[in-house]
């Protein structure tokens, strides 16, 4: 059966897996957006022959556009060229995979479109889930979802009661420093961070993966995904990434989903569901994955973790500015500009600083990750 998809962030890693996948399944890509990769986008533009290809970056767009000149793809500029692919009626679904709270605006526009949504941007649930969760609701669209944990507890869940679950479990690597003290920490260079032991990920998600907030926000969003409270939800170190999240029940049963660390087993289920194919994944041989070890996480290290889950009882904007505060500390620490630590620091001290509500529309959500962006800038940038 053909389905006709967008992918917002298909230069990325999950992006260009995505487009994998559509190959595999014969599925047509509508459109693609990314920010400045030209180069790669041509390549897929030749592969996929979409009707529209948006790069963020002006400079980047003009000189794709020229370079596919002689291809029917219409090529577009800026985010308000992104906002026109989500908001295309003409479409099954829209994969998000685009980076950070700026994924919030098209994930609202598909939904407002009647176009179901693939997600892999998590900050969207973390910044403004209450909009988000409500409006598929009224939409009456489907949201599901890419992360691997919660494509995990999504499987999971399949076949039950939501009344009978007790808790989700979220697994998590530990990421490349776990074992690790505050002291030992202090010296981390970029290098040595965006080394994980098991994925190959962007830049920004593989050094929230080395602070725990990538669990942190995992946990967040799980909240909107599943309608559970967080006392309902756990976090467990888990190294060896083969059980990516699991499901306990109120009889004792605890339902888990294994599969070897490839992003295109839960990007295929998202596109798929509630049915399963082949998959271009490679499959797991349980004979040779060895030991598999559960640990509890060090929240008073990774604080990040810790944190997430304080935002996340308190509401409101509270996970938004916690989201904006560790989004503008990564690209700074990526910089050279901050430490490792500071990272930790930035998160805690944006939470105790600002004094938040609740909100009712995008444009407060994002004020108050401006607000949080700003706040780090000059604290810790001076």
């Amino acid at each position: 059966m053909e389905k006709i998809i967008s992918i917002l962030g298909s230069t990325g890693s999950i992006g260009t897996q995505s487009l994998t996948v559509c190959k595999k399944m014969g599925y047509r890509v509508k459109a693609i957006t990314a920010h400045s990769n030209w180069k790669l986008m041509e390549e897929q533009i030749r592969q996929f022959n979409p009707e529209k290809a948006v790069l963020t970056d002006m400079e980047a767009a003009q000189k794709l556009k020229e370079a596919v000149s002689d291809t029917a793809t219409t090529v577009l500029s800026g985010m308000d060229g992104v906002l026109e692919v989500a908001s295309d009626p003409q479409q099954d679904t829209v994969i998000n995979a685009l980076m950070g709270v700026a994924g919030l605006k098209p994930t609202v526009c598909a939904i407002e479109a009647g176009n179901n949504v693939a997600l892999a941007n998590k900050e969207t649930l973390v910044a403004g889930g209450k909009l988000v969760t409500e409006l598929v609701k009224k939409k009456g669209v489907l949201l599901t979802p890419i992360d691997s944990e919660h494509s995990a507890i999504f499987q999971c869940l399949q076949g039950n009661e939501s009344k009978s679950v007790k808790r989700l479990i979220i697994t998590a690597s530990g990421g490349p420093f776990y074992g690790k003290t505050r002291s030992e920490l202090a010296g981390i260079k970029k290098e040595q961070a965006l080394k994980h032991p098991n994925w190959s990920m962007g830049a920004k998600i593989t050094i929230d993966s080395s602070t725990l907030m990538n669990k942190g926000l995992e946990f967040i969003e799980a909240m909107w995904l599943f309608s559970m409270p967080p006392e309902k939800i756990d976090v467990v170190v888990h190294p060896q990434s083969i059980i990516h999240s699991m499901v306990e029940y109120v009889d004792g049963s605890v339902m888990a989903q294994m599969g070897a660390p490839d992003m295109m087993i839960p990007i295929q289920y998202a596109l798929t569901w509630p049915h399963r194919y082949e998959s271009p994944a490679k499959h797991l041989d349980l004979l040779s994955c060895g030991d598999l070890t559960f640990k509890k996480p060090d929240t008073e290290t990774f604080t990040c973790l810790a944190d997430c889950i304080e935002a996340a009882k308190r509401g409101g904007l509270y996970p938004c500015v916690l989201n904006g505060a560790n989004e503008e500390a990564v690209s700074l620490f990526l910089q050279d500009k901050i430490g490792y630590l500071d990272l930790f620091d930035a998160v805690r001290q944006a939470l105790d600083h600002f004094d938040l509500g609740d909100y009712n529309s995008v444009e407060e959500v994002l004020e108050a990750d401006r607000k949080a962006r700003e706040f780090v800038r000059e604290t810790f940038t001076r």
